[in-house]
């Protein structure tokens, strides 16, 4: 093995010297430059050693004079559906010249021909896997920057396997010559990545925007998504009265972001169903991700229950207010500062041996966040035969007490009548009378007329 001084080289290897006539190299790491100085004529002797040499960009892999090429990683996992890059670079020694780059996939025991090419960067070459038409692209499209770097888009899980670079160019002026050809292996599994779902507060009749992103960085065709909604039933069906956007954010030359957006109105019928966001990439890989939702609504408040009842039973009343989240139920008694119960979402109202009493109108309260809503009932008790007699006695009672207290009025207020008809008639008798009551008359006839003339009777 010969070497020439400041040959770029670097390894990361175990290695072993034998029992033999070795020449021994010392390697003074600096980056990717190892400078080595010869040592000749060492004698036999078993040499154990490791040799682990990286340079900052990843594994080197070197042949000739300065042909090194560059693979961060040897092993890559992928999943189906999405992409995976490799990263690639290289260099060449001065009198090497690249003009083009070949990527490979073959079995790693083999050695790969053009039947197993999948990318090259001359495009009068049509002899690629038809598999990979169109898949297999370069990050870097000029040859000179030394950048060997591909991505495979719309994976598949057969896309896994051994993949061999080769660098071709002119060799001192020689054409169709070639560099090193390194391998690295890719793993190809089944999706499992899971789109990611941003769903806002949602209420009842205000207009809402939930937003799904497809996994992964980079799938290279543009995938599908649909939005399905799962009701209480376990029916699927297509939200109504929405509509649905999407674009794709470029956040690098070889990264997008997909995303979708779903905007429509909540309803209340849509409380604890579920909405599922369904990804489709090319080779019929998909991915979903089922979300629940929590519709915030109100609806009127109702009182159930009967509301006429019987002396001695029992008066059992339920306030009922659908809503989310929960709304607090209070029950009072018009005209009664006592709150009788509390409860949320539902509550009930139990009075044991009501009585008379306990009829009148009951109020049932509902708060939720910031509204208030009611509903009332009057409640009726019906008495029995016992009561009722017991009620006409009392009554009896009360109307024998008034009549009496009617009469003794009547008496004393005639008492004093008499009493002052008395008085006035004695107090008449001792008055003198001032003048006596009189007649007069006249019977003087008139000029002869034969009619009569009347004088009145005065009476003073």
């Amino acid at each position: 093995m010969n070497l020439d001084k400041k040959h770029l080289f670097t390894l990361t290897h175990n290695l072993t010297v034998p029992l033999l006539s070795v020449d021994l190299y010392v390697i003074k790491k600096s980056f990717v430059n190892c400078t080595y100085n010869k040592i000749r004529n060492v004698k036999p002797f078993i040499f154990p050693f490791a040799l682990t040499v990286t340079s900052v960009w990843g594994r080197q892999h070197c042949r000739g004079k300065g042909n090194c090429v560059t693979l961060s990683e040897r092993e890559l996992t992928a999943e189906a559906g999405l992409c995976v890059v490799i990263p690639c670079s290289f260099t060449t020694a001065a009198n090497f010249t690249p003009k083009h780059i070949v990527w490979y996939k073959c079995e790693a025991s083999k050695k790969c021909s053009d039947a197993h090419i999948i990318f090259h960067s001359n495009k009068n070459k049509k002899n690629v896997q038809s598999g990979f038409e169109g898949r297999v692209s370069r990050l870097e499209s000029d040859v000179s920057q030394k950048n060997c770097s591909i991505i495979i888009n719309d994976l598949k899980v057969s896309d896994s396997g051994s993949y061999q670079l080769r660098v071709t160019g002119e060799w001192n002026g020689k054409k169709n010559a070639s560099s090193i050809n390194p391998r690295v292996n890719v793993s190809v599994k089944g999706l499992k990545q899971k789109p990611t779902v941003m769903i806002p507060t949602l209420t009842e009749g205000q207009q809402a925007t939930l937003t799904c992103t497809a996994p992964g960085l980079c799938s290279g065709s543009v995938p599908q998504i649909t939005w399905t909604w799962r009701g209480a039933g376990g029916t699927e069906s297509y939200i109504t009265g929405n509509s649905t956007d999407f674009k794709t954010e470029n956040l690098t030359d070889v990264t997008q972001r997909h995303v979708s957006t779903l905007t429509f109105n909540p309803s209340a019928e849509q409380h604890n169903t579920n909405v599922t966001c369904k990804i489709h990439f090319t080779g019929e890989t998909t991915t979903e991700k089922t979300s629940g939702l929590n519709v915030n609504y109100v609806k009127e408040v109702y009182i159930t229950g009967v509301t006429t009842v019987r002396d001695g039973e029992a008066l059992n009343l339920t306030c009922n207010v659908h809503s989310f989240p929960p709304s607090l139920i209070i029950w009072s008694k018009l005209g009664c500062n006592e709150t009788l119960h509390i409860d949320t979402g539902s509550a009930n109202l139990v009075i044991t041996n009501v009585t008379a009493g306990d009829a009148g109108q009951y109020v049932c309260t509902a708060k939720y966040m910031n509204n208030t809503l009611k509903d009332k009932v009057n409640v009726t008790v019906i008495l029995t035969s016992t009561e009722v007699v017991e009620h006409k006695e009392m009554s009896g009672n009360l109307s024998v007490k008034f009549l009496v207290s009617i009469a003794a009025v009547s008496i004393l207020v005639g008492v004093i009548f008499i009493i002052y008809f008395v008085h006035f008639w004695n107090s008449r008798k001792k008055m003198k009378p001032k003048e006596e009551e009189q007649t007069y008359m006249s019977l003087q006839k008139t000029d002869g007329l034969s009619e009569y003339d009347v004088i009145c009777q005065s009476l003073n």
